[in-house]
């Protein structure tokens, strides 16, 4: 896939190019030059946070962001990954990741889903409670859940692994699962944190 590198840092750029091995890829410095860019509808943006974090700003205010952003920084902050999750940003991690976590989420993204390092994906789990959830919310969970999977669900909110949700119901992890992929597909989500998205 395409990518446009979002940063006025050149040698990260490079540095970049180099440890990933990419070869398709444009460059912008600014908002102006990222929307001019032909490939912006199809390609992936990842993001300098450290150098472009007001220009990115700027990109979510007038409502520009484009449809696949990947934030990267120095010291990725969870709050700061919070805060741009909520704003439609596709993925937030280490600017200086491993390539093996970088393929990940680079395929995690162009699959239409969200990637987070463990910490912030824990957080983001650890954040959306019951009575936090919107009426919304908890209609859908009641019209489309069984009374098992509702409270699975919420379990799953509170941020419990697989294992927990299990010994605390004295089930089986293999029916925890087959519940979990059950909630999956009749709310229409792939994993755990595209569930938090779109409950709370």
């Amino acid at each position: 896939m395409h990518i446009i590198f979002f940063s006025s840092d050149n040698n990260l750029i490079d540095e970049w190019i180099k440890r990933h091995e990419i070869k398709a890829y444009d460059v912008a410095y600014d908002c102006d030059s990222l929307l001019e860019l032909n490939s912006l509808h199809k390609a992936i943006v990842i993001a300098d946070y450290d150098t472009v974090a007001t220009e990115l700003n700027k990109l979510i205010t007038t409502d520009k962001l484009p449809k696949k952003v990947i934030v990267l920084e120095r010291n990725p902050e969870i709050i700061t990954g919070k805060m741009l999750i909520s704003h439609s940003i596709k993925a937030y991690g280490n600017s200086r990741m491993l390539k093996l976590h970088y393929q990940q989420m680079i395929e995690t993204v162009k699959g239409g889903d969200i990637w987070t390092y463990p910490e912030l994906t824990v957080a983001l789990l650890k954040n959306a409670k019951r009575d936090q959830l919107s009426q919304e919310a908890n209609n859908l969970i009641e019209n489309r859940l069984t009374p098992k999977e509702k409270e699975i669900v919420f379990l799953v909110l509170q941020g419990l692994t697989n294992e927990a949700i299990a010994t605390k119901l004295a089930i089986t992890q293999r029916t925890v699962k087959a519940h979990i992929s059950s909630i999956f597909n009749k709310l229409h989500v792939n994993d755990r944190l595209s569930l938090v998205l779109l409950l709370k």
